[in-house]
């Protein structure tokens, strides 16, 4: 089968339509924030072009998830000002919302899930949000900018539950924010037993769920090319253990991963993100049977 690398997994069910779809994909090539490493715009493309290589069939879920349809969106308009930028993110999760399928937004920088999750504080009253993450995010401001990679998820921690894993590297401006309010840290050197951490997650996430993804939560053997990767992180199946059980106990309304770069001296970040995506998704496939 000849593959179509600008589409998630690079293949499509016949007729296949935003109506039909159980999952919808939607690239977001935002880059204006980064304060280190750079290359956060180019890491959509990359993750499409990457999952075409990956397996169709999962070995864990044993299952050809993209049988179930699974649409890839033209890619989010990133050009104008970071408030426009935002609002058509903003406009186009609205968008996404009128049908079925639960979207995987590709990012783009961590900026993006400001925008993103605006819509679903808003229609879900009783969401809250897991944050799978090296870096707190909670910095009200970051050189002047509220609309920093670095203040990604303060203005949700305002407004909902925000339950952070992997955190290893917090500011000294917003360590006050970490397990305050409705935030609920588990800094990752004191909860490196994942059977016991999963549980207490569990129990701080209301039912209804948006899960973001800073593939930097990930330990650098796993994700090397991101913006500014900590020593630490998640190994692969620690990781997939969480996202397992908190798929499988709870409603999922979206999810976001962010913060994949591409680099020219290999593409393990892009495919690992890919077959990230795929695996999460046949994880939501399996729940449904």
């Amino acid at each position: 089968m000849k593959k179509n690398k600008t589409i998630f997994m690079g293949l499509e069910r016949k007729n296949n339509s935003l109506p039909l779809s159980n999952y919808i994909v939607v690239p977001i090539p935002f880059e204006r924030s980064v304060s280190y490493g750079h290359g956060t715009a180019f890491g959509p493309k990359a993750v499409l072009e990457a999952s075409a290589q990956v397996e169709l069939w999962d070995e864990e879920t044993k299952t050809e998830t993209w049988k179930e349809n699974i649409f890839t969106t033209a890619a989010v308009n990133c050009k104008g000002t970071t408030r426009i930028v935002f609002n058509r993110i903003t406009k186009t999760v609205k968008d996404v919302m009128r049908y079925k399928g639960i979207p995987f937004y590709i990012g783009g920088e961590h900026s993006i899930t400001q925008a993103l999750l605006e819509p679903y504080i808003e229609k879900y009253k009783k969401l809250s949000v897991l944050h799978f993450d090296a870096h707190a995010d909670l910095r009200a401001k970051f050189e002047g900018n509220p609309h920093s990679h670095a203040c990604a998820l303060y203005p949700a921690s305002k407004q909902v539950p925000v339950v952070q894993v992997g955190i290893r590297s917090v500011g000294d401006t917003e360590c006050e924010n970490i397990n305050s309010g409705k935030v609920k840290t588990f800094l990752m050197h004191e909860n490196r037993d994942i059977k016991k951490l999963i549980p207490q997650v569990l129990k701080n996430l209301t039912d209804t769920v948006y899960i973001t993804i800073d593939v930097d939560g990930f330990d650098p053997s796993v994700i090397p090319a991101t913006g500014t990767p900590q020593p630490g992180g998640f190994g692969w199946y620690e990781a997939l253990d969480l996202f397992r059980e908190v798929i499988n106990k709870k409603n999922i309304v979206a999810i976001d991963v962010v913060e994949a770069c591409r680099r020219d001296e290999d593409t393990i970040t892009e495919m690992n993100t890919a077959k990230l995506i795929y695996r999460l998704m046949g994880y939501l496939s399996q729940k449904k049977k």
